[in-house]
């Protein structure tokens, strides 16, 4: 009797350290509500400008050093076509994925197209027109950080 309450004790033991450290895991996966702070950028394209949500805190900290003039190289933003729009960036009809923002000081042409272009051949996007759904603006420049909206 004995061994079995160790046993059944042991597991129970084994089990609640399983779920406490899956937990953590699982709300980082989901990006659940609270598990990373959002900051919110603006670029221009010299035309017109599009906001970004960042929740990667070394993204964050790369663009706020990019701001203050730390790094003057990589002030271009490139990242994933999202084809939704996004309330904070309006009036544009897509968005970037945040976890996929980078900031560049050269890319390749065949990712390159202006704000307003990507918006009027939004349909077009991930074919012909820039493939994979990755956008470079070649013009582009971080100015700013927002409020959160």
């Amino acid at each position: 009797m004995r061994r079995t309450i160790t046993k059944v004790g042991s597991l129970a033991a084994v089990s609640m350290f399983a779920l406490a450290v899956a937990q953590p895991a699982q709300a980082a996966q989901s990006g659940g509500a609270g598990t990373r702070p959002a900051a919110y950028f603006e670029f221009t394209d010299g035309k017109d400008t599009f906001v970004f949500q960042l929740t990667d805190p070394a993204r964050i900290k790369q663009a706020r050093d990019i701001i203050s003039g730390v790094d003057k190289e990589n002030v271009g933003v490139m990242g994933t076509v999202v084809k939704t729009p996004a309330p904070y960036n309006k009036p544009w009809k897509y968005q970037l994925a945040p976890d996929s923002v980078k900031f560049f000081s050269m890319a390749v042409e065949v990712c390159d197209a202006s704000i307003a272009y990507v918006n009027d051949h939004l349909s077009e996007v991930g074919g012909a027109l820039l493939p994979n759904s990755t956008w470079c603006p070649w013009s582009s420049k971080l100015k700013r950080e927002i409020t959160a909206p």
